[in-house]
């Protein structure tokens, strides 16, 4: 699953594509740890318009983004979400704890 970065220390942007699932889980971790730790945004924007799945996988992704994010001061946004992830995220109660975002464009604050 490729993980793109865009923005910049205010506004960090990572459009995740393909599928969150198991077989992914690490690698986008990894991915996202990378460059919240190198950028340290004071946003930090994941945009999920490209993913084409998610499972419960994607629910633990959330949370740990969610929880890395505050450790080093950063909100967290979650922008775009398909109709299938946002069930999953939705049943697990994710958006109770995360902002999501309903727009369909990006704004960079």
């Amino acid at each position: 699953m490729p993980v793109t970065c865009s923005g910049d220390k205010n506004r960090l942007i990572l459009t995740l594509t393909g599928e969150i699932d198991h077989h992914h889980t690490k690698s986008i971790m990894q991915e996202i740890v990378r460059n919240l730790e190198a950028h340290l945004p004071r946003t930090l924007v994941l945009d999920l318009q490209g993913v084409t799945f998610m499972d419960s996988s994607g629910i633990a992704v959330m949370l740990r983004t969610y929880r890395q994010a505050s450790q080093l001061g950063t909100a967290l946004e979650v922008c775009n979400v398909p109709a299938q992830a946002e069930k999953v995220l939705h049943m697990a109660g994710v958006d109770k704890l995360i902002h999501f975002s309903k727009s369909k464009t990006l704004t960079h604050r």
